[in-house]
């Protein structure tokens, strides 16, 4: 290995152009000294950093992802205690602590470069690698449907499997025996010949002591105990008692409360206010100017927010003070045309000849589709509570990324990150707003002008008007059709790109595509929403495809099948779906039927809605969904994700538009962004595929292919095509409707 350190492995290393070159100088190791003090007590064997057995034996499995409802905490405690054959019934789960050895190396190498197989040489270097970067981005996140596929199967797995090694070698030193003799099952280790048979925690203080082995044999799918069973969630039961800890349920001694008016637009900030006008009210403590909004620290949060509300504040004016919804789109729909006017679009991708394709067609169907802004509204709104003191900020909340929000604090407080210390709880809905910080630095910056801890809550209000929204946006789509109505080319021009990149590909199989975009940038701040762009990209084309069905005058379902003849997986996915909805079966007057498949996160999920229209409302009345992301690690959790993807997507197609007048959010709260409630749910049933692929993820690919299976529902219902969303702006009625024969 020596001369290996003396040329090109001698430095942290280069990610480009599909190649990875890494430092030999910046392996990981053993890292268990580093984080034993944070984890463990002085009685518990911490192996590496990803788990931690006790006297009891008990394992403990150290998890580097919050838990915002999605079940992260079990599977990836499943898939350490599959490979470590440890006892499920003796497997406790802690959410790692806010530090930079939880940078998500794991994470970012699963997504880098996949199942990549190196040499057990080059393994550690890896691994050090994407630590050493991740490190200096304090990237401790969890999102993108990323924590089975990466850390799950790059670290838990690999952990699970490599203390398993060094338990058993342990106890063949023990006993003086091969360690070919011995198995382990349940947490225990037997040797058949003397008959012995031990506890881990027997043997783990020594195996802790013992190299950790970087490439372990992992178990194939045939051999699993765990993964594949419905083992209940971890998180269950404290939830159902009430004993959970969310970031809003900390509380402090001497701890007051603060809540915060930013200004309505965008951009603008605060020119002035009267902080004697509510001096006298009951509580008040302090005022705190924010630059961008005003904070108000009360004893209570009541107090807080009625002192707050008679608080007169003038804001700066800025330029997008007359903007409203429609100049929005006027000016989407000047950039779009502008782009192609002057041949200034972005290639997105880019096959065969679609133009002249398009000239040679038989016919020529267009369309355009167009989606509101969109908030986020997770149940539990903004919170944060900090405590300046002894030289440390101490943090409570509910973040995607802990590491990351500690060292913007950091930044913001001018502290070494060392002595920020978050305490990261259950999050109350998060699906990527999260992670953005801003609610924490504002508690940081309201405790750092106080000598006690400070719990800041946004309004419902707050909440709804200062997110970072998933983007409006528009969608035009050209398909040439030969003389059997199969497509011959796909033109597709939307507005704004985002992540990720492949969410506006089509799985079909049309030899000419091409995709592109127009930038468009406006005030109102873009964030990550659940399932980014296959949110919006996956209503434009799936339901365009359902056009050219019917335009073709063939079954919906049938025009995708023979369209994905090259690819056996997604039909798979796809007659799945249509199967379990009895696609064929009649329905009752009024009711529709709608398909759509997409794949996102390396999961592929398709979805059939049967609608009903019931005084001009359409009423989801039951739903199928087929996935296939490779293995179900949790068979009820990928089914639970399903289901909420499935209500979250509804919930947005059906009601949620976010519109601006004035340069500012006009709604407010849950009366002017409804949410999809108990009694409109439809029933949902999932077919879960093991299909052997790579792992997909499961928090988001259920929410994409919802809308257009609603929309396309509704056409099969009623002849009338929404290209538009919400659904609720649409007249149903029946006097609105075009009659038409429905294929």
């Amino acid at each position: 290995m020596g001369k290996w350190t003396r040329r090109a492995f001698i430095s942290a290393g280069v990610l480009t152009s599909g190649v990875v070159v890494f430092g030999i100088a910046i392996r990981p190791g053993n890292r268990a000294d580093r984080v034993k003090d944070l984890i463990a007590s002085d009685d518990e064997s911490v192996f590496n950093v990803w788990l931690k057995i006790s006297p009891d034996n008990t394992v403990t499995a150290i998890v580097p992802h919050a838990d915002m409802g999605q079940g992260v905490h079990t599977t990836l405690a499943m898939m350490l205690a599959e490979e470590l054959d440890a006892d499920w019934d003796q497997v406790a789960v802690l959410e790692a602590p806010a530090h930079k050895e939880y940078a998500n190396y794991a994470l970012a190498k699963g997504y880098a470069v996949g199942d990549v197989e190196f040499p057990s040489w080059l393994v550690d270097t890896v691994d050090g690698f994407f630590l050493t970067v991740m490190k200096a981005m304090n990237m401790q996140i969890t999102g993108g449907s990323t924590s089975i596929p990466t850390t799950g199967q790059a670290g838990m797995r690999v952990a699970g499997a490599a203390t398993r090694a060094m338990l058993l070698e342990a106890a063949a030193k023990a006993w003086n025996v091969p360690v070919e003799e011995l198995t382990a099952a349940k947490s225990r280790i037997s040797h058949a010949g003397s008959g012995r048979s031990g506890a881990y925690a027997e043997f783990a203080p020594a195996a802790a002591e013992l190299s950790l082995p970087v490439n372990p044999v992992l178990k194939n799918p045939d051999q699993f105990t765990i993964l594949g069973t419905d083992v209940l969630r971890n998180d269950v039961p404290t939830k159902v008692d009430g004993t959970a800890q969310f970031g809003i349920d900390a509380r402090l001694p001497g701890m007051k409360y603060a809540t915060v008016k930013a200004s309505p637009v965008f951009g603008a900030t605060v020119k002035s206010f009267d902080a004697n006008a509510i001096r006298g009210m009951p509580g008040v403590r302090r005022v705190a100017d924010l630059g961008d909004a005003v904070a108000v620290v009360a004893d209570g949060y009541w107090q807080a927010k009625q002192a707050l509300d008679s608080l007169p504040i003038e804001f700066t004016e800025t330029e997008h003070d007359a903007v409203e919804q429609s100049d929005i789109f006027r000016q989407f729909e000047a950039d779009m045309d502008a782009a192609t006017a002057n041949g200034d679009e972005i290639t997105d991708m880019a096959v065969g000849d679609a133009a002249a394709a398009l000239a040679e067609a038989d016919s020529v169907v267009e369309a355009e589709y167009r989606v509101p802004y969109l908030s986020h509204a997770p149940m539990e709104p903004m919170n944060c509570t900090a405590w300046l003191h002894d030289g440390i900020c101490e943090l409570w909340t509910g973040t995607q990324n802990p590491l990351g929000f500690a060292a913007e604090v950091a930044n913001v407080l001018e502290m070494d990150i060392k002595n920020v210390r978050l305490h990261n709880g259950y999050l109350g809905g998060g699906f990527g707003r999260r992670a953005f910080p801003d609610y924490t630095i504002q508690a940081a910056r309201i405790a750092s002008e106080v000598n006690f801890p400070v719990q800041l809550i946004w309004s419902r209000e707050e909440d709804m008007r200062h997110d970072h929204y998933r983007q409006a946006s528009i969608s035009r789509f050209k398909a040439a059709l030969d003389s059997t109505g199969k497509p011959t080319a796909w033109i597709n021009q939307y507005v704004e790109k985002h992540d990720p990149k492949e969410a506006p590909y089509i799985p079909y199989g049309i030899g000419n595509q091409y995709i592109h975009y127009a930038e468009s940038a406006t005030h109102v701040p873009w964030g990550f929403w659940r399932s980014v762009d296959h949110s919006l990209h996956a209503f434009f084309t799936e339901s365009f495809i359902d056009e050219l069905a019917f335009t073709a005058g063939q079954d919906a379902w049938r025009y995708r099948h023979d369209l994905l003849n090259h690819s056996p997986r997604f039909q798979k996915v796809l007659d799945t779906a249509a199967e379990l909805s009895g696609w064929d079966t009649a329905l009752p007057e009024n009711f529709g039927r709608g398909i759509a498949i997409h794949q996102s996160f390396g999961s592929i999920v398709a979805q059939v809605v049967e609608v009903e229209i019931s005084e001009g409302r359409a009423i989801p009345r039951r739903a199928f969904c087929a996935v296939d992301a490779g293995y179900a690690m949790h068979p009820d959790g990928m089914r639970a994700q399903m289901e909420s993807g499935i209500i979250y997507g509804l919930t947005a197609a059906l009601y949620s538009d976010i519109s601006i007048r004035r340069g500012a959010v006009a709604q407010s709260n849950f009366h002017d962004y409804p949410m999809l409630r108990m009694d409109e749910s439809p029933e949902i049933e999932t077919a879960i595929i093991d299909s052997g692929e790579k792992i997909g993820g499961a928090g988001e690919p259920g929410t994409p292919a919802i809308a257009p299976a609603l929309v396309n529902a509704i056409f099969n219902a009623t002849g009338k095509r929404i290209r538009e969303l919400p659904v609720r702006l649409h007249d149903l009625t029946d006097e609105d409707i075009e009659s038409r024969d429905i294929v």
